[in-house]
């Protein structure tokens, strides 16, 4: 009987001992009520005395007198009580709840309007930005390949048999003029077709005078067919007529080039026999060129034809190239998921030669629309949340629709209206703190 006496009254000393450092702990901590009602957590364990006091101090505070609605039970938010005292389920005291802090607003499923005292605000950092209307511009940034414009390349091919008898160009690369000679060739075809229209030209000259005029018309047409199969030829009117001067069929045939460029192929050699089934030379203008651009498919609403470019080289730092959009594939590369869009760049002094790399930037304007920074969106997965301050230190969630991400900020699609101000830092408190008092209400509600 005295072991069980001593084992009890040890019990009973543990227990005051527990109790008495709580509350001393609970004093050391000097809680503030309003803060914990206004986050709905006033979990506090002070006697009826104590937070009649508290109220009393609170309705004193210079700010301005703050009016006591009623007690309630801080775990059981659906018992209240005009008087303070304890609560009857679970023992504690129950706290104050002030005017204004009666109705726990939930703007969005499990989200509830916060009140935030100003020195509270700047203890945990809150910001915020005014929601304004400007101009969505995306600068989209990718990597590019230089390649030729197809629309200035010159294949160089005869039109008749022969054998290349001497190269006036006759290496790659060679820059060549416009109407520089590039080869010269024999054709025995071609000598016949010119002794044909010498031939004609002599008929037609005998025949004009002639009393018959279907026989002069007749050797006027023989000379326009002898001549136009010159032409198709690619003899130019300067050649035909150094043969009708020279009276003679000419046993070379000169090609000239029909652009400025540089021969990118040569498949051309002293002593070949060419039929017309193949390029002599191929000759690239450098002067415009075409750059290749791989666009990731969820970037392909934002591109259009005609949008603005610029091509900066890394070994060349400082120099800009400006051209515009000029097609997008109709198909993705199955592997990388992109498209190949093409931009066209003027190339003033060959700075950009094919196949070499360039970083690219392209603008794409998207007109008008509701901004904000882009720390002011909550993204949870399924939906977008944004704070906004409601005056008075009141801050109300909003789900809203963002659009196009931009630099530093979301284009905001609906939800908002300009001129609104929403938090910029520190929501991911006021988000957990909004959760907690729509959870507390909803608690109250099914109690």
């Amino acid at each position: 009987m005295k072991t069980k006496r001593i084992v009890g009254l040890v019990f009973v000393a543990v227990i005051v001992a527990a109790a008495g450092y709580f509350l001393y702990a609970r004093n050391q901590g000097k809680v503030d009520y309003t803060e914990h009602a206004a986050a709905g957590a006033d979990t506090t364990a002070m006697t009826g005395h104590e937070g009649h006091d508290m109220a009393k101090m609170e309705e004193q505070k210079p700010g301005g007198p703050k009016k006591i609605l009623y007690y309630r039970d801080p775990m059981h938010p659906a018992y209240t009580s005009p008087k303070p005292g304890t609560a009857p389920d679970c023992g504690m005291d129950l706290v104050p709840v002030y005017e204004g802090e009666e109705a726990v607003t939930v703007t969005v499923p499990g989200l509830a309007t916060v009140t935030i005292s100003p020195e509270r605000q700047q203890l945990i950092g809150v910001k915020t930005e005014v929601v304004t209307r400007q101009t969505l511009d995306k600068t989209l940034r990718t990597v590019g390949r230089v390649d030729y414009d197809e629309r200035r390349l010159a294949h160089i091919h005869t039109k008749t048999e022969g054998w290349i008898q001497h190269l006036h160009v006759d290496y790659t690369g060679q820059l060549v003029q416009k109407g520089q000679p590039l080869l010269t060739i024999y054709s025995p075809e071609l000598v016949a077709t010119q002794e044909e229209y010498l031939l004609a030209l002599r008929g037609r000259q005998s025949l004009t005078k002639s009393r018959f005029t279907d026989v002069a018309a007749g050797s006027q047409s023989l000379v326009e067919s002898a001549r136009r199969r010159l032409q198709l030829w690619d003899i130019s009117d300067e050649q035909i007529a150094q043969l009708e001067k020279a009276g003679k069929p000419q046993t070379m045939m000169t090609l000239y080039s029909p652009i400025q460029g540089f021969v990118v192929e040569k498949m051309a050699f002293e002593g070949k026999k060419v039929d017309g089934s193949e390029d002599l030379y191929l000759i690239a203008d450098l002067s415009a060129v075409w750059v290749y651009a791989d666009i990731y498919e969820y970037e392909l609403p934002l591109i259009k034809v005609g949008q603005p470019a610029s091509v900066t080289l890394s070994y060349e730092p400082g120099k800009i190239f400006t051209g515009k959009v000029v097609y997008i594939y109709p198909a993705l590369d199955p592997m990388t998921r992109t498209a190949k869009v093409r931009v066209e760049f003027a190339n003033p002094g060959w700075t950009l030669k094919p196949q070499m790399y360039a970083n690219i930037e392209i603008k794409t304007g998207q007109g008008e629309g509701l901004v904000v920074p882009d720390g002011a969106v909550l993204d949870s997965g399924t939906r977008q949340i944004v704070f906004v301050d409601k005056g008075g230190g009141r801050f109300e969630p909003r789900e809203v629709k963002v659009g196009l991400h931009l630099t530093g900020a979301y284009e905001i699609r609906a939800g908002l209206q300009e001129g609104e101000r929403v938090i910029t830092s520190a929501n991911f408190l006021i988000d957990s703190e909004s959760q907690l008092k729509a959870a507390i209400g909803q608690m109250g509600m099914k109690h």
